[in-house]
């Protein structure tokens, strides 16, 4: 078992463990799983030295939550850190959709958007009972953006439920402590100035503006989460897949198909590792790592070996040369750090 390193949420005592288990895939995002191999994939990254997990009840309207669950309610509960995310209240109806995308899977319960107080109140309720367990260490604002709510009207009426009522719950949860941290998931960074100038977050947990193929986030948001002592979980360092499985025929690019562009990027990437020696999903895991402001990286797991895969990428030896290479190639912003290298 490895013995992965720690690092410390700024506004919090609470450390997390710099590689976590990203739980959408329990969810069957893109494809189905068996209880079996779900089972597995948790006890795998266990048994490889994983103990921060991330899920959501979005993630298979509460198939992810269930599964993981099932797996923590056997183990201590300081051994281990969980996260998960409000914003989302299930109940059962005959207009639940078991295959709503991404998910080809999942349990057949109906969703509806809440962000005031009692919606939160109800979905963290909610996951603690799937969960089998009595706290959360860390909770987040799921999907409060104009992807998921438009540009108009609902999105303002899900902000002012949140400014007016939610937050309030929210920090009653931190202050009692049934959670330790607040944060808010970020899938747009125009979203991140909303967030950190009107509540008191302990972290962001950013999907995809922080990896080997966009480094979006480097000169606005992380200079503003610094000022604010805002911390940073990168929930997607493989970008969703494509850096994980390279530019093959059919790769994933935030959470879609890819482009040509962004393959022909990932392309040259590759070559560019493959040169070093090195895997392109090593360089993946590790690039978030090297800035100060990111304390992990939560990747996802769709089968056995990619549990296993995370571990060792993270204990892959980058040399100096490639992070270099990278920049001179263009392939990389000049300014991001790789505090990582050797």
């Amino acid at each position: 078992m490895t013995e992965i390193p720690s690092r410390r949420l700024e506004r919090t005592g609470l450390t997390l463990p710099v590689l976590g288990l990203g739980g959408a895939p329990l969810g069957e995002l893109f494809e189905t799983m068996t209880e079996a191999q779900a089972q597995a994939i948790i006890e795998t990254a266990w048994n490889t030295g994983v103990r921060f997990f991330d899920t959501a009840p979005w993630y298979g309207h509460g198939l992810s939550e269930h599964r993981l669950g099932h797996f923590l309610r056997t183990r201590a509960r300081d051994s281990f850190r969980v996260s998960t995310k409000v914003g989302r209240v299930y109940q059962a109806g005959a207009t639940a959709d078991l295959h709503t995308p991404p998910w080809v899977g999942g349990l057949p319960f109906a969703l509806r958007f809440d962000y005031s107080r009692d919606g939160i109140m109800r979905s963290f309720e909610d996951s603690l009972m799937r969960l089998s367990l009595q706290r959360v260490d860390m909770l987040v604002i799921h999907d409060l953006d104009s992807g998921y709510h438009g540009s108009g009207g609902t999105l303002e009426q899900h902000r002012r439920d949140l400014e007016q009522s939610g937050w309030q719950a929210l920090e009653a949860l931190r202050s009692s402590g049934h959670i330790t941290a607040i944060g808010a998931g970020i899938n747009d960074n125009a979203m991140i100035p909303y967030f950190l100038d009107r509540f008191e977050l302990d972290y962001l947990l950013v999907a995809m503006p922080y990896t080997l193929l966009d480094q979006t986030a480097l000169h606005d948001a992380f200079p503003l989460c610094a000022r604010k002592g805002v911390s940073v979980v990168v929930g997607a360092p493989y970008a969703s897949g494509i850096l994980a499985t390279g530019p093959i025929d059919g790769a994933v690019y935030n959470y879609a198909p890819a482009t040509q562009q962004t393959i022909e990027r990932t392309r040259a990437i590759d070559r560019m590792a493959r040169h070093h020696g090195i895997a392109l999903g090593a360089a993946a895991l590790q690039f978030p790592l090297g800035h100060e402001r990111v304390v992990s990286v939560i990747p996802g797991a769709s089968q056995v070996d990619h549990a296993k895969t995370s571990i060792d990428h993270l204990n892959t030896r980058i040399p100096a040369s490639f992070w270099s290479d990278l920049k001179e190639h263009g392939l990389l912003d000049p300014l991001a750090p790789t505090g990582l290298e050797t």
